[in-house]
């Protein structure tokens, strides 16, 4: 049997001999000699490329590497194909970016950037500092987080945090505990949201998470309070987080997802105060898509149920 990969992945060691691995362009349409591909590996593909591959007479089964799998599964492929997507493949690198986004806004880097350009020694950001200022946070230690969206990626994140010393909380759409961390219902986040230092969002980009944080949950925050999104960029009232931060009804964000990507040039949000913008650099990097590729494969060929299969 054939599986189509990526030039962009290397699954590093041989696979099973049953199987011929087959190296693809993701930009380019599915070349017809390989009409005979039963496994396609879905990861930075454009929409000619994913077009091509529903046509594919042959495909059973479709690994996405994404967490998502929207555009996967928007594509067209026949019903009988089984798609799963690249949910744990990416907590480490998500996780990673949340936390440096949330060190740079309370550890103040652009503003050190800045003087930095000006070549002046601020006294302001360095040296002597109070370890919780009064209307500030300046450190994750003792911070109170919440992380809206307590998936793989949200209960990873909080053992970083955890492990820095920040008080961390998920949010999720039902009450408990995940990971031995407490949780808290979606519908009682108003009641969390004035107590919250930093809120990190991963939440999906879906119908239901649409302007989740909208206005009325960033006025809720405190005015020292943080806001983080390694989500998906629908999932924030863009203009709300604008007004926001000019009012000063938050101290700072950090975004590395926008409703629309790439950003507009004339965007708000590139001049908007305190708000620090990454170009959905978060998960880029499928680091654990390998193992899942190889894990599912050895399913596959035992008969067994794939791991992430996405209900459609």
């Amino acid at each position: 049997m054939k599986l189509l990969i990526p030039d962009s992945v290397s699954l590093e060691r041989d696979v099973d001999p049953r199987v011929e691995v087959c190296v693809y362009d993701a930009s380019l349409p599915i070349p017809d000699e390989h009409e005979d591909t039963e496994i396609f590996v879905a990861w930075g593909n454009n929409a000619a490329n994913l077009e091509s591959a529903t046509r594919l007479p042959r495909l059973k089964w479709v690994q996405a590497l994404s967490a998502g799998a929207e555009k996967i599964t928007g594509a067209g492929f026949a019903d009988d194909v089984v798609i799963a997507n690249g949910s744990g493949v990416h907590n480490r690198t998500v996780a990673e970016h949340a936390t440096a986004l949330a060190l740079a806004l309370l550890r103040r880097l652009p503003a050190s950037a800045a003087a930095q350009r000006e070549h002046v020694w601020s006294s302001e950001l360095g040296g002597i500092q109070p370890m919780h200022p009064s209307g500030a946070v300046t450190s994750l230690i003792r911070a109170r987080v919440l992380v809206w969206g307590f998936g793989q990626i949200g209960q990873h994140l909080a053992r970083i945090l955890d492990t820095i010393g920040a008080d961390v909380r998920g949010v999720a759409r039902s009450a408990g505990e995940r990971g031995g961390f407490e949780v808290i219902a979606e519908t009682d986040i108003e009641a969390a949201l004035p107590e919250t230092d930093v809120l990190i969002m991963i939440l999906p980009g879906v119908a239901a998470t649409k302007d989740s944080l909208n206005a009325a949950r960033l006025a809720a925050l405190p005015k020292h309070a943080c806001v983080v999104n390694v989500g998906r960029g629908t999932t924030v009232d863009e203009v709300a987080l604008v007004d926001a931060l000019e009012s000063g009804s938050i101290a700072g964000a950090a975004i590395d997802v926008t409703a629309v990507e790439p950003l507009p040039a004339e965007s708000p949000l590139w001049d908007a105060p305190n708000l620090i913008i990454t170009p959905h650099a978060a998960g880029g990097r499928p680091d654990l898509g390998p193992e899942l590729i190889r894990e599912n494969l050895a399913r596959y060929l035992a008969g067994e149920p794939l791991k992430n299969v996405v209900k459609r």
